[in-house]
């Protein structure tokens, strides 16, 4: 499961911190369990099971940083899916992985770092057809069940990569929302770019700077 897919075809992973140290994470889950209540050695199993929490935490947020800061830096417009992460947390497994991502955090820094540069992060409903439109000729399909990774358009003939098709769709999203939205306002001040956009599947879109 990666974390974003741009336009382009990069995908990036996420930091999957917890999956890393799950082993230990359970080794020293069970030891607490076995300390006697209100022991000193009981308060040591804790302090050291937190330990590897804020570990966990820092590492992920260290990691989603780095990220959001890259992507914000080299594209302007940035189009991302409103993910259903209550729904897809309910798949047992996927469950773990998904939270391990921290989407929310994900777009919550995207968000306001975008703001910072100047730019702006484009969110398509969740009812879009990101992943079930051809990014080429635009046809619909009724049905894409989650484990289809790879299909053909029936349309066009053209094969497609779900999670790149997806974030294609994306970018033309956040292109035409963000055309429409400076025709609405009119001509004035602030940023102009004159550029193609890459998108991530998240997905995400993005507009170079």
């Amino acid at each position: 499961l990666a974390l974003a897919t741009l336009s382009t075809g990069d995908t990036m992973t996420g930091p999957k911190a917890h999956t890393a140290v799950l082993k230990r994470l359970r080794r020293l889950s069970r030891s607490l369990s076995r300390k006697q209540k209100g022991s000193s050695n009981r308060n040591k199993a804790k302090a050291k099971l937190a330990r590897l929490h804020a570990r966990i935490a820092n590492i992920r947020q260290d990691a989603l940083h780095k990220l959001t800061s890259d992507l914000t830096r080299r594209f302007h417009t940035i189009g991302i899916e409103d993910l259903n992460v209550r729904g897809m947390m309910a798949n047992r497994h996927l469950a773990r992985s998904i939270a391990d991502m921290s989407f929310h955090e994900f777009r919550r820094q995207l968000a306001y770092k975008a703001d910072q540069r100047g730019g702006q992060v484009v969110v398509a409903d969740r009812w879009f057809p990101s992943s079930k439109m051809c990014s080429v000729c635009g046809s619909v399909q009724k049905v894409m069940p989650l484990s289809t990774r790879q299909w053909i358009c029936p349309d066009c003939g053209v094969h497609h990569d779900r999670d790149v098709n997806a974030a294609r769709n994306l970018a033309h999203y956040a292109v035409s929302s963000t055309v429409s939205a400076c025709g609405e306002e009119g001509a004035g001040s602030g940023r102009k770019t004159g550029v193609k956009p890459a998108s991530v599947k998240q997905e995400i879109s993005t507009e170079p700077v």
